[in-house]
């Protein structure tokens, strides 16, 4: 399998590592940490040296209670960023929006990928943006608008819920002129969804993988507070292991990418998975 991005086709014939960077004041589990342009960027060479496969620049939080921003300031954020990053590096550079003007700034500043958290449902115009440039396009499932997608009421039948919304999700995508080639789909963990939901998703990964068989599957579980949940409370810093857990539990599942804070203990994890097998 590929996935067809702007600069090129990525193999998957491994499990690739999508390493965070997020650029933004407020983020849950590294707001500010890498909010100026050199610890950003002194952060991003980290994570090629630990092997990272793609590093997804986010400027806006998307934490439970944050609040949006101007497209403007997202591009400014962004944008420098993703520059030194592709005159620095090959790897290739994944932008975290939902906002077609910022993806549409990202792409002419060297990003390959748009990570659309909202599946097409917030701005379809990221989709004509990933028609034109012939970006790889993540579709993540979500629910509600962007002030409300951590309270929705929960899902009767969390796994009905989520391939409908992905289904959907493509639908957009292909209306716009996307190719099957570009989109990749991720279930959301996190967004909208209970401890007991996070964990159902997790564990049937491999329906998902197997119902959208054509499509890439994203995962992004690191860091997150179901983690906490099941090591006791854990803060934020103290649930690597948990995530690094997690992380190998979806390539089992079928995930082909794996987005992640810590990259080096998630390259070596799937190293050692990649001997075993």
């Amino acid at each position: 399998m590929h996935w067809q991005t702007a600069r090129r086709k990525l193999s998957l014939d491994r499990p690739l590592v999508m390493g965070i960077l997020n650029v933004t004041p407020d983020s849950f589990s590294d707001g500010g940490k890498y909010a100026s342009s050199d610890t950003a960027l002194a952060h991003a060479e980290q994570m090629i040296a630990d092997g990272v496969d793609i590093i997804d620049v986010g400027g806006e939080s998307t934490r439970p209670g944050s609040s949006r921003i101007d497209a403007d300031v997202e591009i400014g954020r962004v944008t420098p960023v993703i520059e030194e990053i592709v005159t620095r590096s090959e790897v290739p550079v994944s932008v975290d929006t939902t906002k077609s003007s910022v993806a549409a700034a990202a792409i002419n500043a060297g990003a390959e990928i748009i990570n659309d958290i909202s599946g097409l449902r917030w701005d379809t115009g990221i989709a004509d943006v990933a028609a034109r440039t012939g970006a790889g396009l993540i579709l993540m499932h979500s629910r509600g608008v962007f002030e409300t997608m951590h309270s929705e009421l929960p899902a009767d039948d969390i796994l009905v819920e989520v391939t409908a919304g992905l289904g959907r999700s493509i639908g957009v995508a292909t209306e716009h002129g996307v190719s099957v080639e570009q989109v990749a789909i991720d279930v959301g963990i996190g967004f909208g969804k209970t401890f007991e939901q996070n964990l159902k998703l997790l564990a049937k990964l491999d329906q998902i993988a197997e119902e959208f068989e054509a499509y890439p599957l994203v995962v992004g579980t690191s860091r997150k507070s179901f983690i906490s949940t099941i090591l006791g409370g854990a803060a934020v810093d103290q649930r690597v292991g948990g995530s690094v857990a997690t992380a190998l539990i979806a390539v089992q599942k079928g995930a082909k990418i794996i987005r992640v804070h810590d990259v080096k203990g998630t390259v070596e994890v799937l190293k050692v998975l990649a001997a075993l097998q």
